[in-house]
């Protein structure tokens, strides 16, 4: 943990391990990642204390899968608390018959009522190592392909998430982020079957 209370995904992995995790490492993941998290709950049918609630939920879970070895670092902590976020609120949207037509796009497999959490990373793999290459195309990449790919926001939306002239500067931007994932995914031939059927699309 450095002096601002950031911690690196192995400082977390380590605090996890412990039998009491320290407050700041659990601060940290509420200030880096829920937002992310809160940004799907509220663009799936929920609110404010439905987006708390599941954070919750899934930073418990998270916890649980790495003292359980479950999880040990294969992908960012915030992809796997992503994912872990999504299936828990996906499973809710089920249990209140609310689910989203859209998730089609993403969801091809069937889920059990219950969430899994063993088989989860298994389930998550393609799509965590996607995320995390998104991750690596920078701050702005990362907004405006998971607001429009995951969130499923339109343009005048993601305008809000990020400093751009106009609408059409964000398209411009846009197409740079795909060519650049698409050159990252270049010999990784099931990431970009995977990026090409779930996520290219205008």
């Amino acid at each position: 943990m450095d002096n601002n209370g950031n911690y690196t995904d192995a400082d977390l992995l380590n605090a996890f391990q412990l039998v009491k995790p320290p407050d700041q490492a659990i601060r940290h993941l509420y200030r880096t990642c829920f937002l992310m998290a809160r940004s799907y709950v509220l663009q799936n049918s929920g609110n404010e204390q439905d987006a708390e609630d599941i954070f919750q939920e899934s930073v418990i879970s998270l916890i649980e899968m790495v003292r359980n070895g479950k999880f040990r670092g294969e992908s960012s902590i915030s992809s796997c608390l992503y994912s872990i976020t999504r299936h828990l609120w996906l499973n809710e949207l089920r249990r209140k018959g609310r689910a989203l037509k859209r998730e089609a796009r993403f969801d091809r497999e069937n889920f059990s009522p219950e969430p899994d959490l063993d088989k989860l990373l298994g389930g998550e793999k393609l799509r965590a190592q996607l995320m995390q290459m998104i991750e690596a195309l920078g701050e702005n990449c990362k907004k405006i392909l998971v607001a429009f790919y995951y969130d499923d926001l339109p343009m005048k939306e993601i305008m809000g998430l990020v400093n751009y002239q106009n609408e059409q500067v964000l398209r411009n931007k846009k197409y740079k982020c795909m060519k650049q994932l698409e050159e990252a995914l270049t010999g990784k031939l099931p990431l970009l079957q995977y990026f090409k059927s779930a996520l290219y699309h205008e």
